[in-house]
């Protein structure tokens, strides 16, 4: 029997990676539902591909103009995700869920629901809305694979391990663009040399982050709530060939590293089929990159977004989405040459430290509506901080 496959975000870079897994392999698959916020191109070339039958499309002229491109055709399009979980009555056998940035918490939750297995790979999702996941993933016993690269990794590293056996976890991270540039030009530092990252294809505010290490800051944080371990257990490590992507460090004197080279298909098709293993075409040992490996600690001088974790506690709350919200809107100015580089991280430090904000650091979030909220006020308020 073909496995029931869901993607939301189909679109995206992990939306089409998952995609590209499954034309090889059409005949063990049915792709019964894909999501894009506005991209009805590249959904209708994907419709075409393996005949879909259920479409999201959440930009409301996007949607107008497919459902008149769809109108003969037997498809099931919806405005919204909550209207297809409605009407079907199958549970999905594997969910991707790609959606990028906040926006893609509340179709996660949703799906966990109606899935018997869910990979997410949506930051967002995993930081600020951790406490709504795991609440859902234990009352629908549904599965769930971490996506990230370094996720994926500890998830793979400590399987069989019980969890008070891990003693550290250490995260790499390749140290962006900016690794051996000079700190005093920091300032001067644009958008356009900000996202280039050395090793990864990526979008340009996760390619920023990269640069400016607030992704593992984001990545130690998802750790901690995957894993149920304490920040001090878990640390960043400067590894600029991103071939290492996590060591974990056993309390009886072992210590274990997973290797893979920087494709992030090799994650999703690990998920996908599990036990059944995907063939790669290319699976020689970088003896070269092995050879070369050159771990550092990180530097706080050239990486102060690093110093930033002391403000968080070992467990999920809504201080964790005022991290998320400001540093989103903090990037959005930078791309938009209305920030320095360097301002990033300094005016990040001084909105955690709001007193209206310090007060939310024991506070779980309740629900989906309480983290948007929380969002948009933290939006504003960065903004209104940065631009007079």
């Amino acid at each position: 029997m073909k496995k029931k496959i869901a993607i939301l975000g189909s679109t995206g870079s992990i939306g089409r990676s998952t995609i590209d897994i499954l034309k090889k392999d059409k005949k063990s698959f049915d792709l019964v539902l894909i999501s894009t916020n506005n991209n009805y191109k590249e959904i209708l070339n994907q419709v075409r591909e393996f005949r879909v039958r259920n479409i999201v499309i959440i930009n409301k002229n996007s949607y107008i103009y497919l459902k008149k491109k769809l109108k003969k055709k037997k498809i099931n399009l919806f405005n919204n995700f909550e209207t297809f979980f409605k009407k079907i009555n199958f549970k999905i056998d594997f969910t991707m869920s790609a959606i990028s940035g906040l926006d893609g918490l509340k179709p996660t939750l949703n799906s966990i629901e109606n899935s018997k297995k869910i990979a997410i790979a949506n930051k967002e999702s995993l930081i600020c809305g951790w406490h709504l996941i795991n609440k859902k993933l234990k009352i629908y016993k549904t599965k769930f694979i971490p996506i990230d690269s370094e996720h994926f990794s500890i998830w793979k590293l400590i399987e069989n391990s019980k969890n008070d056996s891990v003693n550290k976890v250490y995260i790499t991270a390749s140290g962006g663009p900016f690794l051996n540039y000079p700190i005093k030009k920091f300032s001067k530092i644009t958008p356009k040399m900000a996202i280039k990252h050395p090793n990864w294809k990526m979008g340009k505010k996760i390619s920023v982050d990269s640069s400016t290490l607030m992704n593992k800051i984001y990545e130690i944080i998802e750790a901690r709530n995957i894993f149920n371990l304490k920040l001090s257990q878990i640390k960043a490590i400067i590894h600029p060939k991103s071939y290492i992507h996590a060591i974990v460090t056993f309390n009886n004197g072992l210590s274990k590293f997973l290797i893979h080279d920087t494709d992030m298909k090799i994650p999703i098709s690990n998920s996908i089929y599990e036990k059944k293993n995907m063939p790669f075409n290319n699976l020689l040992l970088d003896i070269e990159k092995l050879n070369n490996l050159n771990f550092r600690s990180v530097d706080t001088k050239r990486y102060p977004a690093y110093k930033l974790l002391k403000n968080f506690s070992n467990k999920n709350s809504l201080f964790d989405t005022i991290l998320v919200s400001a540093n989103d809107e903090l990037v959005d100015l930078f791309l938009n040459k209305q920030i320095k580089f360097t301002e990033i991280i300094i005016k990040l430090n001084k909105i955690l430290k709001l007193k209206e904000f310090i007060k939310y650091k024991h506070i779980k979030p309740f629900n989906v509506d309480e983290i948007t909220n929380l969002n948009n006020l933290v939006r504003l308020k960065t903004r209104s901080l940065c631009i007079i």
